[in-house]
């Protein structure tokens, strides 16, 4: 069976390196399945889900809040604004980020300007989803 290696890098840290046989990203234009031997690719991610295929089945599920991806012959990089792994996900703070954000949208608070609040929601929302994908992957 055939690999590509797989890095995911946010501004803070790396997140994962490690050989994948399917990586599928959100793009700008939707969603993105990179397998080995992917023609050479970059374009710009939006915030959601990364799913890394490894080469035993298993799948591990990444938050991201936007970013970079690159395709080369023999690796995927993802340059994340942020990034973090589903099992990582602290759900009483996305949950409250998310109260703050859809506060700010209806016009009911000030700490963040309406851009900053869409991202943030975007972002804590693909947070919200990767906990939800880890939870059902566990139920089976």
């Amino acid at each position: 069976m055939s690999t590509i290696r797989c890095d995911i890098v946010s501004a803070e840290a790396e997140i994962f390196q490690g050989e994948a046989t399917l990586v599928v990203a959100t793009g700008e234009m939707g969603e993105l399945g990179i397998a080995p031997r992917h023609a050479p690719l970059i374009t710009r991610l939006k915030p959601g889900k990364v799913v890394v295929t490894r080469p035993d089945g298993s799948q591990l599920d990444f938050a991201i809040g936007g970013g970079i991806l690159e395709v080369q012959p023999q690796v995927v990089t993802i340059l994340a604004d942020t990034a973090i792994r589903a099992d990582e996900i602290d759900e009483a703070k996305v949950r409250a980020a998310k109260e703050e954000a859809e506060r700010v949208l209806a016009g009911r608070g000030e700490a963040m300007d309406v851009a900053e609040a869409q991202q943030k929601l975007a972002e804590v929302m693909a947070q919200l989803s990767a906990l939800e994908r880890l939870r059902k992957n566990l139920k089976h």
